[in-house]
């Protein structure tokens, strides 16, 4: 239920289905925001004003400042768009028309200034040149937020590329591109193609970190939590010690996500992809993803309590963080899906040493009520990740037992079956080689020709003593089993 002190926006997103969180995250808006450069900033402070009822008039004013230090006027129409409607009064909720008019200019005069220089560089024929050109022009419009023609230029730099480093360049821009389109197959596919044997560099070696935060991200968007934790966990921590606030280092990549999310988001798809014994071995055992890990100690704690069986804890240690991740551009569309997967795995292994629990036991130990376990028990026995029945009489949670003797000997059985079938149909066979009856294959059409009586004498099917000994259904039997 929205508060009497709402904004009507917020009321109007909840009705559709659009998150909103009403707490307040434990992070500082400006302290997380510092950590990030380039078009990420905006798209970050932008989700964080259509999302978070408290920090939306700050943030979209942060927004409409980081719009107004680039040259993509669409996304400062859409953040001022939004604020007009939180808050109508705020200074920066009217649109700055005479700024945007000027700026439009500047970025056509510029497109047309490159495209001129590129243009005069193919007449030249110098193939750096005309890569650089390429370079510059995919540059800018990645910067004005033409994405499309952005991709467009990158992909014609490919045939100017002279070097193993001028490909890992190219490649890296797109994948930056595709990032902020959403394309993740394309994120995928050049990061494949930098990681292919065909394409060894040092500027490869170098990108390492970055390719498995790609990766890995791509994996998250597209919903493939098992194979996103493996590129996160194994993501090199050379990015670790880079400088998040220096233009030049070359090892950071907080254009997309820092070191700290490598940690958040590898954490929570370990969580909800591996069993107790792999996050002890890959995770918290994992010599390289324990530098990201002590970035994010509460993540480690979390994982350590789910492989001590403290799901309790685990549990609780993931709800207090919740606002957090909600306001996290990457994690708000799949935190509902981590979160129920973490719980269920939870249920799971802790349901694993009892024959039966009553469901206020279960709830107590998951810290909720009884009827909202009943609800979870209920769908995952229906998806069939939990084998049990649920007794409503007497309340409990009752597992399924499986009858072993009966199990094995049904598959002695069989075994046993499927063995005389082929020890007949050997036998058979053998007989029939012994009473001089064979089954070859026709020389050019195919098919098969069945002969009877000596060998090298042609006799059509149906005819002779074959005929006479098994009848035309028996050969037919025959020939069948003969084929199986």
């Amino acid at each position: 239920m929205a508060s009497a002190s709402e904004p009507a926006y917020f009321t109007k997103a909840r009705q559709a289905g659009r998150p909103v969180v009403k707490e307040l995250p434990k992070f500082d808006l400006d302290a997380y925001i510092a950590n990030y450069k380039g078009k990420t900033r905006f798209d970050r402070l932008l989700l964080i004003g259509t999302t978070s009822p408290l920090l939306a008039p700050e943030a979209l004013r942060y927004a409409i400042t980081e719009a107004k230090q680039g040259k993509d006027v669409g996304r400062y129409e859409s953040a001022v768009s939004v604020l007009r409607e939180i808050a109508p009064g705020d200074p920066n909720a009217t649109r700055d028309l005479p700024w945007e008019d000027k700026v439009n200019k500047q970025v056509k005069a510029e497109s047309d200034r490159l495209e001129m220089e590129l243009k005069g560089y193919k007449n030249n024929l110098i193939k750096e040149s005309i890569r650089m050109g390429h370079d510059d022009l995919g540059q800018h419009f990645h910067r004005t937020g033409d994405l499309i023609n952005s991709v467009k230029v990158y992909g014609r730099m490919r045939d100017y590329c002279t070097t193993p480093s001028h490909v890992a360049i190219m490649n890296l821009r797109l994948i930056s591109v595709s990032i902020d389109q959403g394309n993740w197959l394309a994120v995928q596919t050049n990061v494949q193609k930098l990681r292919s044997p065909s394409q060894p560099s040092a500027e490869t070696q170098r990108l390492t970190a970055k390719l498995s935060a790609a990766m890995g991200l791509a994996l998250l968007a597209s919903g493939n939590f098992k194979e996103a934790t493996q590129e996160f966990i194994e993501a090199d921590p050379r990015m670790v010690q880079a400088k998040l606030d220096d233009p030049a280092d070359e090892e950071a990549f907080n254009e997309v996500m820092t070191p700290n999310d490598i940690a958040v988001y590898g954490g929570l798809c370990a969580l909800a992809s591996m069993d107790r014994t792999d996050l002890q071995k890959q995770v918290l055992d994992n010599s390289r993803f324990r530098n990201y890990l002590e970035l994010e100690p509460h993540i480690r704690r979390a994982v350590a309590f789910f492989v001590s069986s403290k799901y309790s804890s685990c549990l609780s240690i993931l709800e207090s963080y919740r606002s957090d991740y909600l306001l996290d551009i990457y994690l708000q569309p799949h935190l509902g899906e981590l979160y129920s997967r973490i719980r269920g795995k939870a249920i799971q292994q802790y349901f694993i040493p009892f024959s039966c629990v009553t469901l206020a036991a279960l709830a107590a130990a998951f810290d909720t009520d009884e009827q909202t376990t009943e609800q979870e028990l209920t769908a995952m026995i229906k998806r069939g990740d939990l084998v049990a029945r649920i007794d409503l009489v007497d309340r409990v949670l009752l597992a399924t037992t499986v009858d072993a003797r009966k199990k094995v000997q049904t598959h002695a059985l069989k075994m046993a079956k499927d063995y005389e079938q082929t020890a007949h149909l050997r036998i058979l066979r053998m007989e029939m080689l012994n009473a001089g009856l064979e089954v070859a294959e026709k020389g050019k059409g195919g098919g098969v020709n069945t002969t009877f009586g000596e060998v090298g004498e042609d006799r059509p099917y149906g005819s002779g003593s074959a005929t006479q000994l098994f009848g035309e259904s028996g050969i037919r039997s025959l020939r069948s089993g003969l084929r199986g």
